[in-house]
């Protein structure tokens, strides 16, 4: 039975989450109004960036790939969730295992990169402001996204490629509500040294180097105001900088919750609460904070609900 490889595993099972039976159908109300909330918003983000002229900025720009990457992030693992609580089909083909764990990694990776070029967007605009047009081109906007997509792509495929050369054993049970890599690792047979060596290479690469960046921007930032009269600083970062930090914070907040679960005596639990915190939760705040916080947001906002009463009367 140990020899069974993953050519034997046509399918996994998808325990999910450890919710009673009685409870199934709220739990379900819940993550589902959470998700619609995760796409209408993001969604919205990106229309009015669209339709808005004043917002055909840089920051915008990636802030729009930010939106259809959370919208892209928590539609690999929410809709599958759903759909095992309602109809109780636990099964996942073995493909469609490989591919959802291919798109999770491939747009938290995405997201993780494209907070790190806000990040030097903001540390540009404030620390270099004369200079900001002449940086932020659009052709170094485009090469930056480009860039952040085909990294992820890259780290992606190789933990895909890896991942379908190690044997599995017989055991094809997932204590989890998607196809995480880490709880793969403890099915495979064979030795996974490298596919371990892989992901502390690849994770320094898409998630600390990212964060490093994204610390020493706020650093830069921090000296700059520290420069000029207090109350015009602390309005200018504010302005500028607040929807991202709250993103960011509440980003690797997230994953360092992820991280920590791993650890614990009750890892598996603590790893799925961290898990629903990464991919459905912090999906579906950032467009509260960017339009709650963001005045050009709310002002685009107003503006299209306007137009909507106006064309509807």
């Amino acid at each position: 039975m140990r020899g069974e490889n993953q050519s034997s595993v046509s399918e996994f099972l998808l325990l999910g989450l450890p919710i009673w039976p009685e409870q199934q159908a709220v739990f379900f109300a819940l993550f589902l109004g959470m998700y619609l909330i995760t796409v209408l918003g993001n969604l919205l983000i990106i229309l009015l960036i669209r339709l808005d002229s004043r917002l055909h900025t840089p920051i915008y720009f990636f802030l729009s790939h930010l939106a259809f990457t959370d919208v892209s992030f928590s539609s690999v693992t929410v809709p599958k969730m759903l759909m095992n609580m309602q109809t109780e089909h636990l099964s996942i083909s073995y493909p469609g295992c490989i591919s959802q764990m291919y798109f999770y990694i491939l747009f938290g990776c995405v997201d993780n990169l494209l907070l790190a070029v806000m990040a030097y967007d903001r540390y540009v605009a404030i620390c270099h402001p004369l200079y900001y047009t002449t940086i932020m081109k659009e052709d170094l906007c485009v090469l930056l996204v480009a860039g952040s997509w085909i990294l992820s792509c890259g780290s992606a495929l190789l933990h895909t490629l890896l991942l379908t050369q190690v044997s599995f054993c017989a055991d094809n049970i997932i204590p989890h509500f998607f196809c995480s890599l880490p709880i793969l690792l403890r099915l495979f047979c064979s030795n996974t040294s490298v596919n371990e060596l892989v992901i502390f290479t690849a994770g320094a690469a898409v998630v600390i180097l990212p964060l490093t960046g994204i610390l020493v921007s706020y650093g830069r930032i921090g000296a700059s105001i520290l420069k000029v009269p207090p109350t015009k600083g602390i309005r200018k970062a504010l302005s500028t900088c607040g929807s991202h930090l709250s993103v960011v914070s509440l980003f690797y907040g997230t994953i360092m919750a992820l991280y920590f679960s791993s650890s614990s005596s009750n890892s598996n639990d603590n790893d799925m609460i961290a898990s629903l915190m990464y991919t459905v939760v912090t999906p579906m705040l950032n467009p509260f904070i960017y339009s709650l916080r963001n005045r050009d947001m709310k002002l685009a906002l107003e503006i299209l609900f306007r137009n909507i009463i106006f064309f509807s009367k």
